[in-house]
């Protein structure tokens, strides 16, 4: 049994939103202010907080039809609504289902629970209607939480034709009131908010330990259930506060005697009385390192203090979940990364499954915008929250739908789920994203995009290293990523090599041997293929393609999506970004030729040969040249490197 689908109407940015949900565990990401925490907000404030919701709460779209309400107003057109479609077999207890069970066909195998924010709008109208204008509008806004009532419905659509929106308009004598305390009774909810209740490291002796009162949490959490331990624990502190009231009687004797007889109350004494909750508050610490030589708590970081912290709120929820044995079992988590180092994100995401797999019937769902989780997470559960515009958000089923996009090209669908790794797993929350060719260009991008930021700084410029966005070396595999990042709607520049070829024949076979770009006929880079639509290579129209490629006349096939790769610079077209670089800064690299590394035959910078047989015979290690041509642009005040004119462009578009 569990939740299959979650489908939630006007609450806040989720306008028209709904979640697929996998059985165990389900990671909810996105981009800042996407609505994540939203979606675990809004299943705690119906299945444990129902009369906390707000004017706030609403869509923005919907605010302002509030604000106007009047007696026309259509009140089924401005709820909150949360629907859950529970799913079950024949294997499944249903005992406390059986209460949501409106359908007894064997067949059928579905239940759907419809949670509801309504406002009460003959209350509310009655209580503003002294007032008009600003007025009226304000005090709607300070009063709508007192005429907002929750409501939950079971209800059977399976012969409804159209909309939900349309079902609950025009068949609300068809949903059957049910009670939470029944719901309670099906579904065990629990919550994790960021804002866990861990402190900086306080040293005052007054400072509560908040991995400590965990202890006493989890302690507590056992008092109901039959356990050897806690039962000796109980025994220990009854055996001390016999013994301490002995001792109690004679010390307290005098502090009490003027009380005794001015009250007459002669058995007015002070007793022990050691609660084993008071115990472990006040007398027990959580500590690390050996017996004799440890640190306490508050001497751990806090990045360290938040995820063990999380993990023992894992195990006390866990023990609440197994205590009450409910069907549905929820336990929502709310980026679990807050002020945790990578390493720990990265660990957290690898053992968390292990660790929820301990409770039966148990559906999770994690927020985070954290790559080094998403790294680390299954394909199948995540959740991709998409802004499809200001006021609303779809959540996609990441797996599913990008698998569609790649239908016919499986095999790059495998190679992108092998690439999700830390860097590729920061194009869900890039805001733009860069795809380079190799280790020249990772090396010196950086440094050109300082170079420009300096260049076009001004008060209205936003310089392109504080924006968000992802740097990622693909090599020759752009055009693999292109489904994903239309699937994403991420603004991508991808800089590349025009890699220039020429035709000729060895014998029978065809060949095409890396050539100059003024000799050449042909273009090896397949990004560019892709991206820029060739035909087919031996049809007549791939000439003018190609003509139009040297010349940079061709569009890119995706909107969203800018390819740079070189053109004439200085009466030159390079055929590489080596190739590039050497033709517009040759004088420099002439003159500082003793301080870079990966160069040979360095003399030949003073020859008169082009620049593409050039580059071919100096350059020995393009690594080894990059780095060189870094350390000295960084560190040396009279070097300033000049960018190939085909970067600079992509950067001013990638730039707006």
């Amino acid at each position: 049994m569990h939740i299959s689908r979650v489908d939630i109407k006007n609450f806040r940015l989720l306008r028209d939103t709904s979640i697929v949900m996998r059985e165990d565990l389900s990671l909810l990401i996105g981009k800042n202010n996407s609505g994540k925490t939203s979606i675990l907000v809004l299943f705690d404030k119906f299945l444990s907080q129902p009369n906390s919701f707000s004017y706030n709460d609403f869509s923005i779209v919907l605010r302002e039809k509030i604000l106007k309400l009047n007696s026309n107003s259509d009140i089924d057109d401005l709820s909150i609504r949360m629907v859950l479609e529970i799913m079950y077999d024949e294997n499944d207890h249903l005992e406390n289902l059986s209460e949501f069970i409106l359908d007894l066909d064997p067949d059928v195998k579905s239940v759907k629970l419809l949670f509801e924010c309504r406002i009460e709008k003959d209350a509310l109208l009655k209580e503003v209607s002294e007032y008009d204008g600003n007025e009226r509008e304000r005090l709607i806004i300070k009063c709508l939480d007192k005429h907002l009532k929750s409501s939950i419905y079971v209800f059977d659509d399976s012969e409804h034709n159209g909309s939900a929106d349309e079902f609950f308009k025009s068949f609300r004598h068809k949903l059957i009131s049910k009670h939470l305390k029944d719901v309670r009774k099906l579904i065990n909810f629990q919550f994790i908010a960021a804002r866990r209740n861990v402190h900086s490291s306080d040293e005052s002796a007054s400072s509560k330990k908040p991995l400590s009162l965990l202890t006493t949490e989890y302690f507590n959490s056992f008092h109901d259930e039959p356990n050897k331990d806690l039962a000796e624990i109980n025994q220990m502190l009854l055996d001390l506060d016999s013994q301490l009231g002995e001792k109690y009687h004679s010390f307290f004797e005098e502090f009490l005697k003027n009380s005794r007889s001015f009250l007459d109350l002669n058995n007015l004494s002070v007793v022990s009385n050691i609660q084993s909750k008071m115990l472990l508050d006040h007398s027990s610490q959580v500590i690390y390192g050996s017996d004799d030589n440890h640190l306490p708590e508050h001497l751990n970081g806090l990045g360290f203090m938040n995820i063990l912290y999380l993990l023992l709120i894992i195990e006390i929820k866990k023990v609440e979940f197994i205590k009450h044995g409910r069907e549905i079992n929820i336990l929502c988590i709310e980026e679990p990364e807050a002020h945790t180092h990578p390493q720990m994100q990265y660990i957290f995401a690898d053992r968390i499954k292990t660790v929820l797999k301990e409770i039966d019937g148990l559906q999770t769902l994690i927020t985070s915008h954290s790559p080094h989780i998403v790294s680390q997470s299954d394909f199948e559960d995540i959740r991709y929250l998409k802004i499809i515009n200001e006021n609303e958000i779809q959540v996609k089923n990441f797996y599913a739908e990008l698998e569609a996009c790649y239908e016919g090209r499986l095999d790059q669908f495998k190679f992108l789920k092998q690439y999700l790794n830390i860097q590729s797993a920061e194009l869900f929350f890039a805001s733009k994203v860069i795809f380079i060719e190799g280790i020249s260009e990772r090396m010196l991008l950086p440094y050109f995009i300082q170079k420009y930021d300096e260049e076009h700084k001004s008060d209205d410029y936003i310089p392109i290293v504080s924006q968000n966005i992802s740097i990622l070396e693909v090599g020759a595999n752009a055009k693999v990523f292109a489904p994903f990042l239309e699937f994403l709607d991420v603004k991508t520049l991808v800089i590349t090599d025009i890699d220039t070829t020429i035709k000729s024949l060895k014998g029978q076979k065809t060949v095409y041997d890396a050539a100059a770009v003024e000799d050449s006929t042909h273009t090896s880079n397949a990004s560019l293929k892709y991206f820029l639509e060739a035909p087919d290579i031996k049809s007549e129209e791939f000439t003018q393609w190609f003509n139009n490629l040297l010349e940079q006349k061709l569009p890119c096939i995706h909107q969203n999506v800018s390819i740079a790769y070189q053109k004439l610079e200085h009466d030159y077209h390079a055929r590489s970004f080596e190739d590039a670089f050497i033709n517009i800064n040759k004088d420099r690299i002439k003159k500082e030729k003793d301080n870079i590394e990966g160069l040979k035959n360095i003399r030949k910078l003073s020859s008169k040969m082009g620049i593409y047989e050039l580059t071919n015979s100096i350059l020995d290690k393009k690594s080894d040249f990059a780095a060189s041509i870094l350390y000295l642009g960084l560190c040396r005040d009279d070097i300033t490197w000049e960018t190939p004119l085909y970067i600079r462009e992509g950067l001013e578009w990638i730039q707006k």
